[in-house]
């Protein structure tokens, strides 16, 4: 059974879609001062779950090419959003499988990098990466409110039906 910290991931995912629906490349790579652009935004949360789900917990990388672009640390940039969205789909599609394999056990351990125990735990990044698609949910949706774009979602969804509430014990 998925991990219910799992599921809550997956709905923040579906959400981040969902508000970010119909934005063209052009919008997507605007940029209104501080704030990045949308298509960094998408690269930015595929970069985090590289990093998370593949590189740290497998020793795998399956978009190399988010580092310079998108990684944490990096310039700001403004790419395309079809290959911000395509890494993404590679990104998740790619980490799923590890993500059912989380426990209630394994959500306490930590990763081992460069042989010390990273500083926080595996649930503990699980949870750093749901917040984190909100928080750029939430700033994507300021950059189309400033785009001029209307009839914007305005709620979180269907959280009852997608990512109930469920105890970890199952």
């Amino acid at each position: 059974m998925t991990h219910p910290l799992v599921l809550q991931l997956r709905f923040a995912r579906g959400e981040f879609v969902r508000g970010l629906k119909d934005v063209t490349d052009e919008e997507a790579r605007k940029r209104f001062m501080p704030m990045n652009c949308i298509s960094w935004m998408v690269g930015h949360l595929a970069y985090q779950e590289n990093t998370y789900w593949l590189y740290r917990a497998q020793g795998e990388n399956a978009a190399p090419e988010l580092i310079p672009l998108v990684g944490w640390g990096q310039p700001a940039s403004t790419p395309p959003l079809a290959d911000m969205w395509a890494a993404w789909e590679a990104v998740t599609k790619a980490a799923d499988p590890y993500l059912d394999s989380l426990t209630t056990e394994t959500l306490q351990t930590f990763y081992i990098i460069k042989g010390q125990p990273h500083s926080e735990s595996v649930g503990s990044m699980l949870r750093r990466t749901t917040y984190h698609y909100f928080y750029h949910l939430g700033e994507g949706m300021a950059v189309r409110q400033m785009l001029g774009h209307t009839n914007l979602p305005e709620f979180v969804g269907d959280i009852h039906d997608e990512a109930p509430y469920v105890p970890e014990n199952g």
